[in-house]
């Protein structure tokens, strides 16, 4: 998050303040000097991701299981369909996933009973047991990411990044929009 990797012979471009007094764990190209937040933003991403990784296998889950099960122990049963729009997915990740939650007996399917077309996901019996040990992972993967923040950091934080999803979502609605009338 400090500095790019500085070419031969040339001083490091500055691209942010320090967090901390610590470097970027990824150097910031060249390239991306015009994008720092951004860039932060994907090393950010890979970095909980990739811990979420290690945590989450323990327990025999990879990283986006855990939000199908949340979605099924909080909501009950749902059809494919309602899953892929919940998690922002595509059918066909979610397919797999589904098929590995049910290999590993955390989730049942079953066709609809209303339409023949759709296929009913629900939790076992047996994810229960998971469902404790994915909370206590979210909850350690909140106090690492969050490690030595105060109370007022961490609220300035979530709204931050609220504020950045919004505009990215809004983004990517307006690029849709404008994609449907370029046709």
């Amino acid at each position: 998050m400090t500095h790019s990797t500085p070419e031969a012979g040339k001083e490091p471009a500055a691209t942010g303040p320090a967090v901390t007094g610590q470097e970027a764990t990824v150097p910031v190209p060249t390239a991306a000097g015009g994008g720092p937040v951004s860039h932060a933003i994907f090393r950010l991403a890979r970095l909980h991701r990739m811990l979420a990784g290690q945590l989450l296998r323990r327990i025999g889950l990879h990283p986006g299981q855990e939000l199908v099960m949340m979605h099924l122990w909080e909501l009950g049963p749902q059809r494919q369909t309602d899953l892929v729009r919940l998690l922002d997915s595509d059918a066909a990740t979610m397919t797999r996933t589904v098929r590995r939650l049910e290999q590993a007996g955390f989730v049942r399917r079953s066709p609809s009973p209303t339409d023949k077309r759709a296929t009913i996901i629900e939790p076992t019996v047996a994810s229960q047991a998971l469902r404790r040990e994915v909370e206590r992972i979210w909850s350690q993967l909140e106090d690492v990411s969050t490690a030595g923040l105060s109370g007022d950091e961490r609220a300035a934080a979530l709204r931050t990044l609220e504020r950045l999803e919004g505009n990215l979502v809004q983004a990517a609605t307006d690029s849709a929009g404008a994609g449907e009338t370029e046709r």
